[in-house]
């Protein structure tokens, strides 16, 4: 049986790149479910059919309508890469306004593993609500992927959205779940 994993991206530079952590996860044996907020996935929409192709799945950014059918199975695991500081902030605060937030908000608390690796620079790092949101997220059981063990800020204008460490995201997905079976 294949294992699920959704993945969620945020409107931050890596997600122009996301079929690459697709390509590597589905290397490591994950069943792939791409989701994005709403902003990410305008990004995506004149190429949106490949990543469903990639996928397999439709690629999802908004909640169902009432009545409508779950469009993916089950998750595994969840991983949100890259997280946006924007998101990031949302989520630590409990506002759950996008299906990508609502998922992750949910799953942490029905025993679904989490992580979480951000994307942003150091100027947006510095606003005091991300420190009290990724505490409060990690208290919430969010393994939250920064510094040596993800991804450390960079200064304003000097990231590198193509070399973002989607080989750490997964290595960290792949531990909590081998621990969570």
């Amino acid at each position: 049986m294949t294992r699920v994993l959704y993945l969620i991206s945020c409107a931050a530079g890596p997600t122009q790149y996301v079929e690459k952590g697709v390509e590597q996860a589905q290397k490591r044996g994950w069943d792939v479910c791409l989701v994005l907020t709403p902003s990410a996935a305008e990004w995506w929409a004149p190429r949106m059919s490949e990543l469903e192709d990639l996928t397999g799945h439709p690629v999802r950014s908004r909640y169902k309508l009432p009545g409508e059918a779950d469009a993916l199975p089950k998750a595994a695991a969840m991983l949100v890469a890259p997280l946006s500081c924007t998101s990031l902030n949302k989520w630590g605060a409990g506002i759950a306004d996008t299906l990508a937030l609502g998922l992750v908000s949910e799953g942490v608390h029905m025993g679904v593993p989490v992580a979480a690796m951000p994307y942003f620079n150091q100027a947006q790092g510095a606003q005091p609500a991300v420190a009290r949101s990724i505490r409060d997220l990690r208290a919430q059981g969010v393994r939250f992927l920064d510094g040596e063990d993800g991804y450390a800020s960079h200064p304003p204008k000097q990231g590198n959205p193509a070399g973002f460490p989607w080989n750490r995201a997964l290595d960290a997905v792949a531990t909590m779940a081998a621990t969570h079976q």
